[in-house]
């Protein structure tokens, strides 16, 4: 914690905003430092992210990759994108499917389909779909955010 306490605002904006691109948020996890613990960090950032907006949400959303896509660029986000599906195993019938799920996905609700891919297998995650499609507008909103923790 004393490292991330020692930043420049600038520089730990650099570390948390891989964690959740919505500028607001950012703003308050960071300038809430001086942290005592991670827990203390952890608590003010799920504090701020429960106040995260629907026009919040869809910025963060509009330029994530899709999921079963690589990230291309050397940026953290595109490591940490690439990192997290590593495992998920894609065959071509599989990138096939999420391929078709993430375009329907897109035409229903107008925004990228997001689940955290980690800890999770292709068959899983596409399990997923068709209950995401399901959900009401409501939902919809909430889910990328109950997905991501």
């Amino acid at each position: 914690m004393q490292s991330f306490n020692a930043l420049s605002p600038a520089e730990a904006e650099r570390v948390v905003r891989p964690c959740l691109d919505v500028q607001r948020w950012v703003g308050e996890v960071v300038n809430g430092r001086p942290y005592d613990s991670v827990e203390d960090l952890l608590d003010r950032a799920e504090q701020s992210g429960g106040q995260i907006t629907t026009t919040e949400v869809d910025r963060a959303l509009a330029h994530h990759p899709r999921i079963g896509e690589r990230a291309e660029g050397s940026t953290t986000e595109a490591t940490l994108s690439r990192d997290e599906q590593a495992g998920l195993g894609i065959d071509d019938a599989v990138q096939a499917q999420l391929t078709e799920g993430n375009a329907e996905y897109e035409q229903q609700f107008d925004q990228v389909f997001l689940i955290r891919a980690a800890g999770r297998s292709s068959q899983e995650i596409l399990s997923e779909l068709p209950r995401c499609r399901l959900s009401s507008v409501c939902q919809r909103l909430i889910s990328p955010l109950l997905f991501l923790w």
